[in-house]
């Protein structure tokens, strides 16, 4: 396996870590009310925030915002990084039916079952009767069916629908993508100002018309409407890498993104102020904000974005080439982890409501408790049943 390989298996270990301390930190944010959402109450900010904690802590804050920005974007860069090889290898209607089991059968199976089960606290936080029948009449009431973290695997199994489209009904589609990536070369400033040029024009207009902060629900799918487009140029640049080589240009391991990794972190830090500081402007009312400010808040995004992935990508290039036995399996496990933690982390969440513990203490209860358990699970998982044939959502470097 080679070095690059080998640290993109080590930055999926990574992205599954944070997904899971990013959700356990969440009831422990200084921002949140002091009483927990109503379930049956729109906008349904219970479908974001489960459990309201008295116990709170800003750096939570700090962490959420910084991942808010740049995890899901770095998340769909890597999901896009290895269809390119794998369109080649099985052609488009294999890719096609592959993807439908592997994504499209684990999205709806965990929608039906793990949903409702990880949403059942939030129920009883603030429920009259807290029973499973009344749960389950007030969930049936609701104008749609919540997804929970599954909204990304709606989103990234539209884009690799489209992605198979593409290549059956326009050969070489990713031919102009890959010269983008090749114009870049070993020049990562290159090729974040074409990043963030085309994400620019993706996102805001978008977050013009809605707001960042606003979702839409249609029965089981859940997005963010400024969000779409940017997601998929981002999977799309991970097409284009991926199409480009793995082991040149942008993930050589020696190559100049790699060696400037302190330039990048510094990057990232300043991006994410660029995000921040219009943002909180904005954040109280969106609709009535001036308009510089909204411009200002679209501009900081997308420069986070990218800033923010090429940092991931440039640390973990860098300094991972070693492998681990546990990153290995975490790497391996990644996937199912994904589908099952949010029901750990919430139940967790929930039944630490009464305790005095501290915020970081009870975060950390969540964070280790969700972590092993959804370990245990998806490793249990891999041999018994038809997602263990699943790739990672964060695609990795194996694939079946």
């Amino acid at each position: 396996m080679s070095r690059s390989s080998v640290a993109l298996v080590n930055l999926r270990a990574l992205v599954i870590i944070i997904v899971l301390a990013f959700h356990s930190v969440l009831p422990y944010l200084a921002s949140l009310p002091a009483a927990a959402y109503p379930f049956d109450s729109a906008p349904y900010l219970w479908l974001a925030f489960p459990i309201v904690d008295s116990q709170r802590w800003f750096g939570f804050d700090l962490f959420c915002a910084w991942q808010d920005v740049g995890l899901m974007t770095l998340m769909f860069f890597l999901s896009g990084l290895f269809v390119p090889s794998s369109l080649a290898r099985k052609g488009g209607w294999k890719f096609l039916s592959d993807r439908l089991l592997r994504i499209g059968l684990p999205f709806v199976l965990a929608v039906i079952f793990l949903a409702p089960l990880a949403y059942y606290p939030a129920y009883r936080t603030t429920a009259v009767d807290p029973s499973l029948n009344a749960y389950w009449q007030h969930w049936l009431a609701l104008p749609f069916w919540p997804c929970g973290p599954q909204w990304f695997l709606g989103q990234l199994l539209a884009f690799n629908v489209l992605a198979a489209a593409m290549y059956r009904l326009v050969p070489g589609w990713d031919q102009p993508l890959v010269r983008l990536v090749a114009f870049a070369g070993g020049n990562p400033v290159r090729f974040v100002v074409v990043l963030v040029t085309v994400s620019a024009l993706a996102y805001v207009p978008l977050v013009l018309a809605y707001s960042p902060f606003e979702w839409t629900n249609i029965g089981p799918i859940s997005f963010q409407p400024s969000r779409p487009l940017h997601y998929l140029v981002y999977f799309l640049a991970g097409v284009a890498v991926g199409a480009h080589g793995l082991d040149r240009g942008l993930l050589d391991c020696d190559g100049a993104l790699a060696r400037r990794w302190p330039v990048w972190l510094a990057t990232a830090f300043v991006g994410f102020l660029l995000w921040a500081a219009p943002t909180s402007v904005t954040m109280a009312d969106w609709s009535n904000a001036p308009l510089i400010a909204k411009l200002a808040a679209g501009m900081g995004f997308v420069v986070a974005c990218a800033a923010g992935c090429l940092c991931s990508l440039a640390i973990c290039l860098r300094f991972s080439h070693w492998r681990l036995r546990a990153f290995d399996s975490l790497s391996a496990n990644a996937y199912r982890m994904y589908l099952v933690h949010y029901v750990f982390a919430v139940w967790l969440q929930y039944a630490l409501l009464g305790t005095g513990l501290f915020a970081i203490g009870k975060a950390a209860i969540v964070f280790g408790g969700t972590l092993i358990m959804s370990w245990t699970i998806a490793a249990a998982m891999g041999g018994a049943l038809p997602v263990s044939r699943l790739n990672a959502t964060i695609r990795g470097v194996r694939h079946v």
